[in-house]
């Protein structure tokens, strides 16, 4: 097990990771988080070099991806930077890439009943007005849980702030800050249920960012 203690704050700069193979040639991935090697929970960084492909397979619990670099496809099409999708358990397919992509994957976490398959191009759509200066856009909300873009102006400062249920940050550009420490593009942070933060940004920054979601793993430990 990797990284399973939901109870403990984690920050990787995954930019100092090296790539591990995955069982397919030319798929590398950055382990961040995972339960055990090839099932459970997991949250990686993976990189499909281009022609690259993995066999049909399923994913208990489902699968959340957001394409960080490149094109990524299946049968159901080609997506791009940006593009953030969610296949629920019970979706089959056969991703690969033609001209390679590298994306944050996080399987087998879905949320009860939660079987919604949601594509979103986040190129295209609308910023939502925050708090303060921020721009936020939804992608995925689900009981207590919520997912979404954050866009960060340059020096942005915020209320410092408590996370009921956990929050875990994923720098796409910029770098976020809090007092804990100054996190680049590339960096991936997981925050426990009740932990606290001052953040702000002294350069124009944008996160994914998802809230409320790490009480159910508090309740079912696997460390």
């Amino acid at each position: 097990m990797l990284n399973m203690d939901f109870s403990q704050r984690i920050a990787i700069n995954t930019n100092n990771l090296e790539w591990q193979p995955s069982p397919k040639a030319g798929v590398w991935r950055k382990p961040l988080a995972r339960e055990d090697k090839e099932r459970g929970h997991a949250t990686s960084i993976v990189k499909y070099e281009p022609g690259a492909s993995f066999s049909e397979h399923d994913h208990p619990l489902g699968e959340e991806i957001l394409v960080l670099e490149g094109t990524f496809s299946d049968h159901s099409g080609d997506y791009k930077k940006g593009q953030y999708f969610r296949n629920p358990e019970g979706f089959k397919h056969a991703p690969f890439s033609q001209e390679g992509c590298t994306i944050l994957v996080k399987l087998h976490q879905f949320q009860a009943v939660d079987d919604q398959h949601i594509q979103i191009d986040t190129n295209s759509q609308p910023w939502l007005a925050g708090q303060g200066n921020l721009r936020v856009m939804p992608l995925h909300t689900h009981n207590t849980e919520s997912t979404a873009l954050v866009y960060w102006p340059a020096n942005t400062k915020f209320k410092p702030h408590q996370h009921w249920g956990g929050e875990e940050i994923y720098v796409i550009s910029g770098e976020f800050i809090d007092e804990q420490g100054r996190y680049p593009a590339g960096t991936w942070i997981r925050s426990p249920h009740l932990s606290s933060h001052n953040p702000y940004v002294e350069v124009d920054t944008l996160i994914w960012v998802k809230v409320g979601h790490l009480l159910g793993e508090l309740a079912n430990p696997k460390d």
